[in-house]
């Protein structure tokens, strides 16, 4: 992992710093092809060419923002999808794994 991301997911909970973790995993499994990650405007990023997937912590949620996320909101009726199209996973929630592989896939290839 990036040293940036690293430290910046320092300063959230274990519990948050699990989550991006598992988050991190599957965007890294989801595409064949190497993914530079970076922070952007202090938010972890991963980026393949100019295709990018950022991941934000906060307290109790994670967002993510990926291109492919409102093709996929009939799938994700359980989680919330923010106005400007993030996904929400909150900490009490499990993770969709199968969907989120294809949002990223789709987002980054």
């Amino acid at each position: 992992m990036n040293k940036g991301i690293q430290e910046y997911i320092e300063r959230y909970s274990k519990e948050i710093q699990d989550l991006f973790a598992e988050i991190r995993k599957l965007i890294i499994k989801s595409v064949p092809c190497e993914i530079e990650e970076k922070l952007w405007a202090k938010l972890p990023s991963f980026y393949v060419g100019d295709k990018f997937i950022k991941i934000i912590p906060f307290k109790d949620h994670i967002n993510i923002e990926a291109a492919a996320v409102i093709r996929y909101k009939p799938q994700l009726e359980q989680y919330k999808i923010t106005p400007k199209g993030m996904l929400q996973i909150y900490l009490n929630q499990d993770i969709p794994c199968v969907i989120l592989e294809s949002i990223f896939m789709e987002s980054l290839t």
